[in-house]
């Protein structure tokens, strides 16, 4: 039973969450490696934590990995809504302080290339969708498939993962330049990964901006960094967030700033308080995709 305090505090989030619309983020990268699923796990515990209603979409379909990163053992997934043997809201597990996870499926080729109708079935799920939220994090696939693209296109607020190497770099000026050119999307955040220092990262996303100043005409926000940490590696092998598991760690304090930073960014205003915004803009976007490529 929930003493007054709880009762209060459940009260004020749900009048929040039917105030205010969802704010749709998508963690991506140029390359694989780089610690992209990390950042977007971590991401969502670590505002969770300040109270918000996260759902956390493993949007890398055919190769999802959202639930072992997290520990988590679901019965059912994406698979199965597009299957019609589950509902969405069937599928999601809770992950850690609450967290609603969707998970993908793993090693299976065919949702990784779906049909633009098989599509449109994930998408109206989404539509159909109950659950209150504050935040939809979206961790996308790497690269520039077709898929990856539709779900940058969908949402407010694209996050790139960079590290300091030079596949990272080039992978990520070149999918920096195709939104910008071919999508319309003009504003990035970026996020430097696995840095030795805070003055690293600030180089890191110097360096990209300067690659990206000669071929894009873009907007890049530096986000700040996470570090190289010897915690988060240990949270990884137990399959819990960085951020629960070791909450005082250098790591889990930069994925608590950055939590923090998230909070400081405009208030999305195309939404119609649920999940209109991301739903309708991944409908456009595929539907553009599907017309380039016919």
């Amino acid at each position: 039973m929930m003493n007054t305090n709880s009762v209060r505090e459940h009260v004020a989030r749900t009048r929040r969450s039917a105030a205010q619309p969802v704010r749709v983020i998508a963690v991506t990268s140029g390359k694989g490696g780089v610690g992209k699923t990390s950042v977007a796990a971590n991401l969502s515990v670590a505002m969770a934590a300040n109270g918000r209603d996260v759902m956390l979409l493993d949007a890398n379909l055919g190769l999802g990995d959202v639930d072992v990163l997290l520990g988590l053992q679901p019965e059912f997934n994406l698979s199965h809504v597009l299957a019609g043997d589950r509902s969405l809201e069937e599928v999601i597990v809770e992950g850690p302080l609450g967290v609603k996870v969707v998970p993908a499926t793993s090693g299976m080729r065919r949702m990784a290339e779906l049909r633009p109708m098989e599509y449109a079935g994930i998408v109206r799920a989404f539509s159909e969708l109950s659950t209150r939220l504050d935040v939809l994090v979206v961790d996308t696939g790497s690269g520039i498939s077709d898929g990856v693209i539709a779900f940058l296109r969908a949402s407010q607020d694209v996050v790139v993962v960079v590290c300091d190497e030079p596949a990272s770099m080039a992978d990520a000026h070149a999918l920096i330049r195709v939104l910008a050119a071919d999508c319309d999307v003009a504003r990035f955040r970026v996020l430097a990964n696995m840095v030795r220092s805070v003055r690293e990262g600030y180089e890191v996303f110097a360096k990209l901006a300067r690659s990206c100043d000669k071929s894009c005409n873009v907007s890049l926000d530096y986000i700040g960094s996470i570090p190289h940490d010897e915690q988060l590696r240990l949270a990884v092998q137990k399959q819990r967030a960085v951020v629960e598991a070791y909450p005082s760690s250098r790591a889990a304090l930069a994925f608590k700033k950055l939590a923090q930073r998230v909070e400081e960014w405009p208030v999305p205003d195309e939404a119609d308080g649920r999940l209109g915004f991301f739903v309708e803009r991944l409908i456009r976007a595929r539907g553009g995709i599907t017309a380039r490529v016919a």
